[in-house]
């Protein structure tokens, strides 16, 4: 796998700018209380929560969820720290 070269992306201002606000969004068991825990595991994690921004959605079978809520973060450490947190988590599939 060859490693991604972000140069051009920053010398034309694109890409991520921290400090910001990001969002993040998490799949997995619907029976896991994930609307309440995915806010919880990323304030667990030192990352300020905006929670009125969580929301979530069942999948057409009922057996997964989707929860995406944004954050505020001071660097790209803390943001891939984010999906870190949620990624350990046994119940989350995965995260975007």
């Amino acid at each position: 796998m060859h490693e991604i070269d972000f140069s051009q992306a920053k010398r034309e201002g694109k890409g991520f700018r921290f400090p910001g606000e990001f969002e993040i969004t998490a799949v997995g068991n619907a029976s896991a209380g994930l609307p309440t825990r995915v806010p919880q595991l990323l304030e667990r994690a030192g990352l300020l929560v905006l929670h009125e921004t969580v929301r979530h959605r069942h999948s057409g079978s009922g057996n997964y969820v989707s929860v995406t809520v944004s954050f505020r973060c001071d660097s790209r450490e803390q943001y891939d720290s984010a999906h870190a947190a949620l990624r350990a988590d046994p119940d989350i599939r995965y995260t975007l």
